[in-house]
C-alpha cells in the first residue's frame, strides 16, 4: 500500500497494519498518521519528517483480514 492508499484506508475505518498485526496505523487528534506497536505503544509516524516516504516498505502495509 501507498501513503495515499494507507490514508484512505485509515480514514475510511480500516484496520491497516505494518509487518504484522501487532503493529497498527492510526490518525491522532493532531492528524498525524502514526505506527503503534499495541503490545507496548511505542509509536514511529507513518512517514519520514517530510512526509514523502513511508517509514517501512509498501509492500509491508496491509488490511486486517476482516477487512478484506
Amino acid at each position: 500500500m501507498n501513503i495515499a492508499e494507507i490514508k484512505t484506508a485509515v480514514d475510511a475505518g480500516k484496520s491497516v497494519h505494518w509487518s504484522n498485526e501487532g503493529y497498527v496505523v492510526r490518525k491522532d487528534t493532531l492528524d498525524q498518521y502514526l505506527i503503534v506497536f499495541e503490545p507496548n505503544g511505542s509509536v514511529i509516524g507513518l512517514t519520514d519528517r517530510s512526509g514523502g516516504r513511508l517509514n517501512g516498505h509498501e509492500e509491508e502495509f496491509f488490511l486486517a483480514d476482516r477487512d478484506v
